[in-house]
């Protein structure tokens, strides 16, 4: 097992305790303390714990080496995996919504200083968590592991929102002021408005990879510029790239001298091969078609599709 591998199981198998146990305190200081935000955020957190499972099964997965049924690897387990989390935390918000929303039409219930202690230490774990997540993702271009740090975040702001409801119920229960203790319920609307936007920006990047969308402009013209630098590369008839969970796919067909032998093409296609590659870490597979090019057919740019 590779010192990467290594990083992003920990930082998964973290995330998945850490759930656990943060499931268990809000549920059961909610219902103690009778707390209906912790109570929400504890339901909440245990859809965390389902889609937690579900993108540390899909890390497995993309590990796994390419076989004779997925030539390509199975870098696109990952992707699924976050879809799945999307889409737990776009239930997750309309519960959210829907709670408090009912919250609304009941009496104001009174709170303890507990559920606000618990409420701020699933805040603090669950920033770190993030931060922590996040920065491993990235670097490991991982998207499971991105995919989990955005659920930490969206757990953050449910923090928050009940950090803030319960402080202003506490607020409202001393000074008696009757209208703060629905502080709760508006905050939780407004968490849950924010938890559904980030789910949707999270499933619309799975169904693009899935759909196979092109890399963004510049990447593209990074890869146009490599494959020019090839002094052998006369022309460029066609250059795509797409998304395959951690790593990319380019396909380039190039016009290259029609007299050249065929060992001298083979070499222009590992020279292409190799430049793109060491230059982009993120690139997993490269392949190159060549095409015969001629005095006076055009220049690299020529885009005919051989």
């Amino acid at each position: 097992m590779n010192e990467n591998h290594k990083q992003s199981t920990f930082a998964i198998w973290l995330s998945f305790i850490s759930n656990i146990v943060l499931t268990a305190i809000k549920l059961i200081v909610g219902l103690v303390f009778n707390s209906p935000v912790l109570v929400a955020d504890g339901v909440h957190n245990a859809g965390d714990v389902v889609a937690t499972g579900a993108a540390l099964s899909s890390m497995r997965i993309s590990k796994q080496p390419p076989d004779q049924d997925h030539p390509y690897g199975h870098g696109k387990a990952e992707v699924v995996g976050a879809g799945i989390v999307a889409i737990i935390l776009g239930l997750a918000a309309v519960y959210m919504a829907y709670h408090s929303v009912m919250v609304l039409f009941d009496p104001p219930q009174e709170t303890t200083v507990i559920a606000l202690i618990a409420a701020a230490f699933s805040l603090i774990v669950k920033q770190l968590l993030y931060r922590y997540t996040m920065s491993i993702g990235k670097r490991l271009k991982s998207n499971g592991l991105i995919a989990t740090a955005y659920d930490h975040l969206a757990d953050v702001y449910a923090s928050i929102a009940a950090v803030i409801g319960i402080g202003l119920a506490l607020i409202g229960d001393h000074y008696q002021i009757a209208f703060l203790s629905y502080g709760d319920p508006v905050a939780g609307i407004v968490v849950a408005y924010f938890v559904l936007k980030l789910s949707i920006h999270m499933g619309r990047s799975s169904v693009d990879v899935l759909m196979e969308k092109t890399v963004d402009a510049q990447k593209l013209n990074e890869l146009t510029r490599l494959v020019e630098s090839v002094p052998e590369v006369k022309r460029i008839d066609r250059i795509r790239a797409r998304d395959h969970g951690h790593y990319i796919i380019v396909d380039v067909r190039v016009g290259v001298p029609g007299h050249l032998s065929i060992q001298t093409g083979h070499d222009i296609a590992r020279t292409i091969k190799q430049t793109i590659m060491e230059q982009h870490e993120d690139v997993g597979e490269v392949m190159v078609h060549l095409n015969p090019w001629y005095e006076g057919e055009g220049g690299p740019q020529a885009s005919a599709d051989r």
